[in-house]
C-alpha cells in the first residue's frame, strides 16, 4: 500500500476542520422558520463539502482532491466580491492547495487508491 504523504494529511485535516468549525459556527445563524432567509443553508452545504473533501482525501480518493480544488477556487471567486485582503488570503490558499495536492507524491497516493 502506498503511504499517505504528510502534506496530504495536513491539507485534508485543515479542510475537514475548517468545514466542521464553519458548519458549527453557521448553525447559530439558522432560523428554522426561515432557513433560506440569510443563506445559512447554502453556507452549511459548502462547509459539508469541505468535510467530505477532507475525509475522503484521507481515505485516498482522487475525486476528493479535485473537489477540494473546486471548493477553494469557489472561495477565491466569492472573496473577490468582498475585501482585497480576503481575496489575497484565499488566492494564497488556492496556490498552496494546488502545490500540495498536485505534486507527484500526492498524485501517486491518490491515484493508487483508485486502482486498489
Amino acid at each position: 500500500m502506498n503511504k499517505r504523504p504528510l502534506s496530504v494529511t495536513l491539507i485534508s485535516l485543515l479542510i475537514a476542520a475548517a468545514g466542521a468549525v464553519g458548519f458549527v459556527y453557521h448553525l447559530t445563524d439558522l432560523n428554522l422558520r426561515h432557513p433560506f432567509q440569510n443563506d445559512v443553508v447554502w453556507a452549511g452545504l459548502v462547509r459539508l463539502v469541505a468535510i467530505v473533501c477532507g475525509v475522503y482525501m484521507l481515505l485516498g480518493r482522487n475525486w476528493a482532491r479535485w473537489l477540494a480544488m473546486v471548493w477553494i477556487a469557489f472561495h477565491v471567486v466569492v472573496s473577490g466580491f468582498h475585501s482585497f485582503p480576503e481575496l489575497a488570503v484565499h488566492a494564497l490558499l488556492f496556490v498552496v492547495f494546488a502545490y500540495v495536492l498536485l505534486r507527484p507524491r500526492a498524485t501517486e497516493y491518490l491515484r493508487a487508491r483508485r486502482v486498489e
